[in-house]
């Protein structure tokens, strides 16, 4: 495949490389990748080569070709020598808080002459939005900001799918009654609007792209690098593509590629799996509690047009979920008889038999959203850890080198069940202070610590909103429970408004509230019935989620005997319940010790993250696997 050479830039002598696979060719220059512009770079980028991994669109790699080892002979894939590109900023996650941080960046640099600024997102999906989950109904405020004809009608380029919320509704369910009760005022919708924020980010995507930032989708940023001298952070490297379910290296192996900036902005969403890493490492959360999680359940229908009622937004409290168990469900009115319907579930749940999964599809039988649902179809699933910790478990977010972002930081409003704005303002405040602080340090070399983020975040609305609301989510820990829980965030948000001179802690880390099963009233789900309510693989199926087979398993434990003698005697499976994927399993096994053989089934996995932090043991670390696997969410 030849190299198309842009007009203005002189032909260059080129090599012709032959890789392992048959007959497969690409064509490498042997300029740096830095010494083009960005448009050629890119084309650069995707073109160079097939993918190594099958199922990937990570299309690329400049890495130079070395001799396999024989069968025989151990090989470690890191003695190859990684391709590197220096950029001035890189982001990774190509989410609402990364591409608001680069378009802000580039509006900056843009408006200040220099065009040559190189501002690069990776983003692990195989396409901007296919790991993207959330309700949504979005508070403008941040785009506005951003992109202030984001909805214009006289904007071609405007986005075209936000419905106007209409009203709101509020219901406390019982098994079979749905009891209206006031919402606080911080549930109120007037002038926001629902969307897919898988729609949203694609569209971001492509302002983004607009104005000159390099997008990589199908990048898996996999390592953090670090500077030898002062341990400051210098960008990341992707996974190596091409490496066996045994770690060997398959005909196709290619090494990851380092990306090295003078700042690195984590935007990977709720426990990202290089953001726990800096998070440890600089011990950012020295002077916060802990984050504490939720697993969001999602589906979007297409309902019969007698019971689309466009714009509506209703929240729902109370069943299916046990009186001990933080959550509440939605539905969602929005585009041409579309209803987004869902359930969140505090992962600081106590009983081991709750199954999320299982509980939302006892929820779609309740009256208040069997009657809305019932008759249409189901189009599209999916899954995702949030952050539910709030004012209380904001870590630091500045570190030598970079910054945290988003949902990276943990910027949601629990109680106003929102966060896209949060995470906006967020990223476009990261892209401030580092665009000022490049400007002021020219010295490549030297590090880059963002201490006008910090003090921005302090200064800004998403500070005043979180500590306002700080005591809520914590007070359903009283003894009270549930119902405690709601009479305090009642007088929160009505009388105190967060002024009281307290504040609430959060009981402790998710997992540690898992109790013993032999302890707990065991639950049955009922059987699903293929209509409103689905088994867990007919679901996943509506992901898209996929992943090459013969790879490492990117959910890493470390002895499955081990884990599995270990957990099933005092858990009895609660992997497989807590999982809204069916990646682990109980397999009956007469050779095993309590009869049962511990499985993972990786290729099934929807990158939720709710293993990782609801595991009793924490001895499930999940990784990124291959760059472009996962899901392939539509409308989420």
């Amino acid at each position: 495949m030849a190299v198309v050479i842009s007009p203005k830039i002189p032909a260059l002598p080129a090599v012709r490389c032959t890789l392992a696979a048959p007959s497969t060719t690409y064509l490498r220059t042997l300029r740096p990748l830095s010494w083009f512009p960005p448009a050629r770079r890119r084309v650069l980028f995707q073109t160079s080569r097939p993918s190594a991994c099958p199922t990937a669109t990570r299309p690329f790699s400049t890495s130079k070709s070395k001799p396999f080892a024989d069968v025989d002979d151990s090989f470690d894939p890191r003695q190859q020598d990684r391709e590197t590109d220096d950029v001035d900023v890189c982001i990774i996650g190509g989410g609402p808080a990364g591409l608001s941080a680069a378009i802000r960046l580039k509006q900056l640099a843009n408006e200040a002459g220099n065009e040559e600024f190189r501002v690069l997102v990776l983003e692990k999906a195989g396409a901007l939005g296919d790991h993207i989950v959330s309700g949504n109904v979005i508070e403008p405020s941040a785009v506005n900001e951003l992109l202030p004809d984001w909805n214009s009608s006289e904007n071609p380029s405007r986005f075209e799918n936000a419905t106007p919320a209409t009203h709101d509704k509020m219901r406390f369910l019982t098994k079979n009654i749905s009891i209206p009760i006031p919402a606080p005022p911080q549930m109120n919708n007037h002038g926001n609007y629902i969307i897919s924020l898988n729609q949203f980010s694609k569209w971001l995507g492509e302002r983004a792209e607009e104005i000159g930032v390099e997008v990589y989708p199908g990048f898996a940023a996999s390592e953090v690098l670090y500077k030898p001298n002062d341990g400051s952070v210098l960008g990341v490297a992707t996974n190596d593509q091409g490496v066996a379910r045994d770690g060997k290296p398959k005909p196709h192996f290619e090494r990851g590629m380092e990306f090295h900036a003078r700042v690195t902005l984590f935007a990977e969403g709720c426990h990202g799996s290089l953001s726990k890493q800096v998070i440890k490492k600089f011990d950012l959360r020295r002077d916060s509690q802990p984050q504490t999680y939720a697993l969001g359940l999602k589906e979007v229908w297409e309902v019969k047009p007698e019971n689309f009622r466009k714009g509506e937004v209703t929240h729902s409290m109370g069943y299916p979920l046990p009186s001990n168990t933080y959550g509440g469900g939605w539905i969602y009115h929005f585009g041409d008889n579309l209803v987004s319907l869902g359930l969140v579930v505090g992962l600081d749940y106590p009983n081991p038999w709750l199954s999320p999964y299982g509980e939302f599809q006892k929820l779609k039988h309740h009256p208040l959203y069997k009657s809305v649902i019932e008759g249409g179809k189901c189009i599209s699933y999916g899954a995702r850890a949030l952050n539910e910790g709030g004012f209380q478990s904001i870590p630091k977010c500045a570190f030598p080198g970079g910054a945290l972002i988003g949902d990276s930081a943990g910027f949601l409003n629990v109680p106003k069940i929102k966060g896209t704005h949060t995470a906006m303002r967020s990223g476009m405040l990261a892209a401030r202070a580092a665009w000022d602080a490049l400007k002021e340090n020219k010295d490549t070399e030297s590090s880059i610590f963002l201490y006008d983020y910090e003090d921005a975040l302090r200064e800004s609305t998403i500070w005043k909103e979180l500590e306002e609301v700080r005591n809520m989510r914590p007070s359903f820990h009283s003894p009270l429970g549930l119902y405690g829980g709601i009479m305090y965030s009642g007088l929160e948000a009505y009388l105190f408004r967060g002024k009281t001179p307290w504040t609430l802690k959060h009981k402790g880390k998710d997992h540690e509230a898992t109790q013993l099963a032999d302890k707990q009233p065991k639950i049955e789900y009922p059987k699903n019935d293929g209509k409103i309510s689905f088994d867990i693989l007919t679901s996943v199926s509506r992901t898209g989620t996929n992943h090459e087979e013969d790879q490492p398993v990117h959910l890493q434990v470390e002895d499955w005997d081990e884990h599995g003698r270990e957990m099933w005697p005092k858990y009895k499976g609660v992997e497989n319940r807590f999982c809204p994927a069916g990646v682990y399993e109980y397999v009956e096994d007469e050779s095993k010790e309590f009869g049962r053989r511990f499985q993972i089934n990786a290729q099934n996995c929807i990158h939720c993250k709710t293993c990782d932090i609801k595991a009793p043991a924490q001895d499930i670390n999940w990784q990124t696997p291959c760059g472009g696997e996962g899901p392939k969410y539509t409308m989420t």
